[in-house]
C-alpha cells in the first residue's frame, strides 16, 4: 500500500516511536484561563435546558443571525450575539443528530427517533427581528439512511440542493453501514452493501460538496471517515486507519450492474505521521475535519484531528491536505490483491476506459450519465474501490501534535486572519476534557512548511465535559462549543488578557491583537493608524516596543524572613511559555549574581523557594522573565532575614496590638521602626502591601528560640511553603 502504508505495517518499529513520543513533554499555551476566569471576565456565555443532554448538531446562520442547536428532545434557536438571550425551543425527534439550512424558511432536522430514525422539516422564518421556531409535523418522513438509530452512533451529511448525502449506520444493529443519497428527485443511491472492500466497520466524521471546474456535472461529495483496514496483514488483527472517498454528486448508477447503487465510489488512505529513521508514527484515529476555503475555490484547504490507537502513549495531531494532493490519489494506481494470500500492490493491468471514479461529464469525455458506462468499467469499479496511494499532509508531517498533555483532540475549525505581515490560519481545537486550544499556523521556513503555535488553553465547560461539535462565525468573531452538558459562546480574541505593555502584546504573537499605543486591542487590517504594532511571525518586540512608555517601573518590594525558616519570593508571568530568570545582589555589593537552582533553593512555577534562610541571605532578589530571547523585568524584591531576637521582639508588639485595631498600619509602622530604624514613616508605608489583621496569640507564647511561625507566614496551598512578610 505504499510506504507510508508499509511502515504501519511494522509494529515494533511503530512502538519505538510511540514510545519516543510518549517522553516528549507537551506543549504548554503561552495563556491558560479556567471556566470561572472566562465568566468573570472574557464574556463567556452558556446555555444549557432543564432535564436535557447530548448537544450534539450546532448550525450556524448569520443570515438570520441565529444559532441552532440540536439536543434530546429539543431543537434550540438562539442569539448568535448572546446564546443566553432570546432562546426558543421547540420538541423534536429523540436525539437530534443533524441539522441543515433546507431553504429560506425551513431547516432539516433528523434524529434517532427513540430506534426509529425520523425527520422534518422545522419552520425557523426568515425576520431577524421576530426569530420563529416550529416543527411541521405534516412533514415526518423515515430517517432511516440519514440518523442513525442508536444515540451512541455517529452521522454525518451535507446538503446540496434538494439532495442529502449521509454516512450513517442503516439499520438497527449498526452493521449496515452506508453511503446515502435520498431527498430530491433523483433516485437514491447507496454503496454496496456488506462488502468489506467498499466499507469495513467505518466511523463517519465529515462530508463536503467541494467542486471541481465551472461545470456543475464534475461535482464530487467527500466523505471522511475510519475503519477498519482491508489492506492490513492478519497478524496485526483489527487495524484501524483513516480514510478519505469521493462519488460524482451526477452518479445514478449502473444500468446491468450496481443498480441504484454508487458506480463512482473511490477511497484512500489519509496520512497524519510523525517521520522516523526507523520508521512512522502514525496517528491513526480521525476524530473532525474542517474545510478552509482560500481564494481558489476548487482547492480549499482540509485541516484534520487525530487521535492515536496505540496503547503505548495519548497524543493526538493536526496534519492538513490540500484538495490538490486528495485529487491525485484518486487519479493514481488502484490497490489490488489476486488471492486470499497475495498482498496487496499496485494494479499493474488495463484500466478501462472511461477511468473509474471519472464522472460522466463533456469536460473529461462524451458519456452523459453512469448508466452508459460500458459493463467492464462498473465491473472494475466494483471490485477496485480502494486506492493504492495515500494522501500526505502538507509538509508530510503534523502542523501540531501533543503527547501525553491528559487530553484528546475532539473537534476543529479554523479562521483566516488578515495581520500586519500577512495572513494567518487561527485554529481552534477541542477536547475530550472540555477545553479549547486556540493554535496558529505560522510558516517555518521556506513554504508550503508551517508550524503550529499553541497560544490560548481555554477551560469552556466548568465540568470539563468532552466537546461534540464546534461552530464559528468569522463574521461576529465568536465561537460556539457544545458538548454533553451544554452550548457555551466564546470571542475569538481576548487582546486585553496578553497583558498591558507593548512587549507583551507583541510576544502574544496573535494576529487578532495589535499593540495601538496604549493597550493591547482588536486589529484591524483597514485601519489607518501608523502606530499599531504586530509582529506575528517573529514575535519580536525589540524593534516594535523600543521606547515605549507602558513599561511598568518596578518598586522595590520588602519582604522579612527569618533565620532558619523558608521564605517564598512570589514571582509568576503571564506567559506559560517564558522563562523566569532570578538574579541576587547582596546588600552593599555592586554586581548581581545568578540565583542557582540547587542546596536550600527551589525554583518553581510561581516563585522562589529559600529554605533554611541565612543572614547571608539578605539582598535585593530581581525576578525576569525570557521568552523568544527577550528579557522583561517583572519584580525587585528586597529580602530582610530576621535574627531570632528581632523576632522575637516583632511577636511581642504583634500581641500587643489591640484585638480589633482601628488603624492596622499602626503595628506595622512600629515593626518598620524595629527592624530600619527611622524606616517607619509615610514615604515607606506607601510602599506596603496590606497584610491580614494580626491573629490573636496563642495562650503560652514561647519566649526563648525562633519565633511564632504563624505570625510571619499567609499560608497558601496552591502556592507552597511560605514563611515570609511581604511588604
Amino acid at each position: 500500500m505504499g510506504q507510508p502504508a508499509a511502515a504501519a505495517m511494522i509494529p515494533g518499529l511503530a512502538l519505538l516511536w510511540a514510545a519516543a513520543l510518549g517522553g516528549a513533554a507537551p506543549s504548554p499555551p503561552r495563556l491558560r484561563l479556567s471556566f470561572q476566569e472566562l465568566q468573570a471576565g472574557h464574556g463567556l456565555r452558556t446555555f444549557q435546558l432543564g432535564r436535557t443532554c447530548c448537544y450534539e448538531a450546532l448550525l450556524v446562520d448569520e443570515e438570520r443571525g441565529r444559532l441552532f442547536v440540536g439536543a434530546e428532545n429539543h431543537v434550540a434557536s438562539l442569539s448568535l450575539d448572546n446564546i443566553s438571550k432570546r432562546a426558543k425551543k421547540t420538541e423534536c425527534m429523540n436525539f437530534v443528530k443533524l441539522l441543515h439550512v433546507y431553504n429560506h424558511t425551513h431547516l432539516l432536522a433528523c434524529g434517532t427517533g427513540a430506534f426509529h430514525p425520523t425527520c422534518a422539516f422545522v419552520e425557523v422564518g426568515h425576520r431577524l427581528e421576530e426569530p420563529m421556531l416550529r416543527l411541521d409535523l405534516r412533514s415526518l418522513e423515515d430517517g432511516k439512511g440519514k440518523s442513525p438509530y442508536d444515540p451512541r452512533h455517529r452521522a454525518a451529511s451535507v446538503l446540496v440542493g434538494e439532495e442529502l448525502y449521509s454516512g450513517v449506520a442503516a439499520d438497527l444493529m449498526g452493521r449496515d453501514f452506508t453511503i446515502f443519497r435520498s431527498l430530491g428527485r433523483r433516485p437514491s443511491l447507496r454503496t454496496e452493501p456488506h462488502d468489506s472492500r467498499w466499507l469495513n466497520e467505518p466511523k463517519f466524521v465529515k462530508v463536503f460538496w467541494i467542486p471541481e471546474s465551472e461545470n456543475p456535472d464534475d461535482d464530487k461529495i467527500y466523505f471522511f471517515f475510519r475503519e477498519l483496514a482491508v489492506e492490513a496483514a492478519p497478524a496485526l488483527g483489527r487495524l484501524s486507519v483513516s480514510r478519505v472517498g469521493q462519488i460524482c454528486r451526477n452518479d445514478v448508477g449502473g444500468q446491468r450492474s450496481l443498480v441504484n447503487k454508487w458506480t463512482t465510489f473511490l477511497k484512500a488512505r489519509l496520512v497524519c505521521s510523525v517521520p522516523g529513521v526507523e520508521g512512522d508514527t502514525h496517528f491513526d484515529q480521525l476524530q473532525d475535519v474542517f474545510l478552509l476555503p482560500s481564494r481558489d475555490r476548487w482547492s480549499p484547504l482540509l485541516y484534520a484531528v487525530f487521535s492515536t490507537s496505540s496503547g503505548v502513549f495519548q497524543g493526538s495531531a493536526v496534519c492538513v491536505y490540500s484538495m490538490n494532493d486528495v485529487r491525485r490519489a484518486f487519479l493514481g494506481p488502484f490497490a489490488h490483491k489476486e488471492g486470499p494470500m497475495h498482498q496487496w500492490m499496485s494494479y499493474q493491468g488495463r484500466v478501462p476506459y472511461p477511468r473509474p471514479g471519472m464522472c460522466p461529464s463533456k469536460t473529461f469525455g462524451t458519456f452523459s450519465s453512469t448508466k452508459d458506462f460500458p459493463d467492464d468499467v462498473i465491473q472494475f469499479a466494483r471490485n477496485h474501490p480502494l486506492m493504492y496511494s495515500s494522501v500526505l499532509p502538507i509538509g508530510s508531517r503534523p502542523l501540531f501534535l501533543q503527547v501525553g498533555a491528559g487530553y484528546t483532540f475532539t473537534q476543529i475549525v479554523a479562521d483566516r486572519v488578515a495581520a500586519a505581515d500577512g495572513q494567518y490560519d487561527v485554529l481552534f481545537i477541542g477536547t475530550d476534557t472540555g477545553t479549547v486550544l486556540k493554535v496558529i499556523s505560522v510558516p517555518k521556513g521556506s513554504r508550503p512548511s508551517s508550524e503550529g503555535l499553541l497560544l490560548e488553553e481555554l477551560h469552556v465547560f466548568e465540568d470539563s465535559a468532552a466537546v461534540t461539535s464546534m461552530q464559528i462565525s468569522s463574521k461576529r468573531h465568536q465561537l460556539y462549543v457544545a458538548s454533553r452538558s451544554g452550548v457555551t459562546q466564546i470571542a475569538l480574541h481576548r487582546c486585553a488578557a496578553h497583558g498591558r505593555a507593548c512587549v507583551e502584546c507583541c510576544l502574544a504573537r496573535d494576529p487578532y491583537c495589535a499593540w495601538d499605543g496604549a493597550a493591547c486591542t482588536r486589529f484591524q487590517p483597514s485601519s489607518k493608524r501608523r502606530f499599531r504594532r504586530q509582529d506575528v511571525r517573529n514575535g519580536d518586540p525589540s524593534t516594535l516596543c523600543s521606547g515605549d512608555s507602558s513599561r511598568p517601573t518596578l518598586q522595590e518590594r520588602k519582604v522579612f524572613g527569618v533565620e532558619g525558616d523558608s521564605a517564598f519570593l512570589e514571582c509568576e508571568p503571564r506567559s506559560l511559555q517564558a522563562r523566569v530568570n532570578w538574579t541576587f545582589q547582596r546588600a552593599g555589593e555592586p554586581a548581581q549574581t545568578q540565583v542557582p537552582a540547587e542546596g536550600r533553593v527551589q525554583h518553581t512555577g510561581q516563585g522562589l523557594l529559600l529554605r533554611r534562610l541565612q543572614r547571608g541571605d539578605s539582598g535585593v532578589y530581581l525576578c525576569t522573565a525570557v521568552e523568544r530571547g527577550f528579557s522583561q523585568p517583572l519584580r525587585r524584591l528586597a529580602l530582610h532575614v530576621l535574627n531570632a531576637g528581632q523576632a522575637e521582639r516583632l511577636a511581642r508588639v504583634e500581641e500587643a496590638a489591640p484585638a480589633a485595631p482601628q488603624s492596622p498600619k499602626l503595628w506595622y509602622r512600629d515593626f518598620l521602626q524595629l527592624v530600619e530604624p527611622g524606616g517607619g514613616g509615610a514615604s515607606s508605608l506607601r510602599m506596603c502591601r496590606p497584610l491580614p489583621a494580626p491573629r490573636p496569640p496563642p495562650p503560652e507564647p514561647r519566649r526563648k528560640g525562633r519565633n511564632r511561625r504563624t505570625h510571619f507566614s499567609e499560608p497558601r496551598a496552591d502556592r507552597g511553603p511560605r514563611s515570609a512578610v511581604h511588604w
